[in-house]
């Protein structure tokens, strides 16, 4: 039994012909499917049927965070772990949800819905599967590879911290202390990734930024000239992380919610400690090369 990864990400977006237009020309996902409220978007490198899915709504906002397990009967074992952690769970049936097959979903202790599933459509990558070559010419934008991360917000880092571990298995790799010894922001992992998930101090519920995963440094700076050619709002970047050490910029989609690429880091070992973070150092923490946070970094968030 386990987790494996970071399955999709939806948000709501007011305008969703704007916001279809935004994540397939600038940041080059391809669209699997739309209904009469949703956009699915996928990169190509991805197998399954979608990564993001954009909802329709009367204003911007994160709906869920997916996660993918390992097979249907898992379900019912971190079902149980979360019921008896004092949470609801709610069934969702094998057709209910394009593009998979049965879930669970629950609020985590600082109110984000959280969803997993084990059966993911497949529909393929847009590389063949026979003699393929390494990359596809001519995509859009900015064209990365996959979904890598998400860092979402909570009143109480410590006690989501200690949710993700107890009941999933996330191991926290770093983390960020403030002055009276609590953590102020986590980095969690399931895979080989320095994070999958990441929780910094803000209102319960709220999404900061999620972020696709990019080749290399290279590519982080090609990005940069999409970003800036086609007027994107660019929030931080590009630049490196202390934590995690991760090459990076944070930019806005046109409807306010934060993106990020992202590239590098380390391997974790899961007998190696927790690295710790100061809050006297956390400048260079989270912006290793200019040493210091901008005020709306810190409080922007959808």
């Amino acid at each position: 039994m386990g987790m494996q990864r970071l399955a999709h990400v939806d948000v709501t977006v007011t305008d969703l012909d704007l916001a279809t237009a935004y994540y397939t020309e600038v940041i080059g996902m391809l669209e699997t499917e739309r209904d009469e409220n949703s956009v699915y978007l996928k990169c190509w490198d991805e197998p399954n049927h979608h990564s993001l899915r954009l909802i329709y709504g009367p204003r911007v906002g994160f709906d869920l965070m997916s996660f993918k397990v390992d097979r249907d009967d898992d379900l019912e074992e971190f079902e149980r772990r979360v019921l008896n952690y004092g949470f609801p769970v709610r069934r969702v049936s094998k057709g209910e949800r394009v593009g998979q097959g049965e879930s669970i979903q629950f609020e985590t202790p600082s109110g984000q819905v959280m969803e997993l599933v084990a059966d993911l459509e497949m529909v393929g990558r847009a590389t063949s599967p026979v003699n393929p070559v390494p990359f596809v010419e001519g995509l859009p934008g900015i064209a990365p590879p996959r979904l890598d991360h998400l860092l979402v917000t909570a009143e109480e880092v410590g006690d989501s911290t200690k949710f993700f571990e107890d009941i999933f298995g996330f191991r926290t790799t770093e983390q960020l202390l403030d002055g009276q010894g609590h953590q102020a922001a986590t980095w969690l992992t399931v895979t080989d990734s320095p994070h999958d998930l990441a929780i910094v101090t803000g209102k319960n519920g709220g999404l900061h930024h999620f972020a696709w995963w990019l080749d290399d440094w290279d590519h982080v700076r090609r990005s940069a000239d999409v970003l800036a050619y086609n007027g994107i709002q660019i929030d931080v970047g590009p630049t490196r992380h202390g934590i995690t050490r991760g090459n990076t910029i944070y930019f806005f989609d046109p409807l306010g919610t934060r993106n990020e690429v992202f590239t590098g880091g380390y391997r974790p070992d899961p007998e190696f400690p927790t690295i710790t973070w100061t809050e006297d150092q956390i400048g260079r923490a989270v912006f290793y090369y200019e040493g210091e946070l901008n005020t709306r970094f810190m409080t922007v968030h959808t």
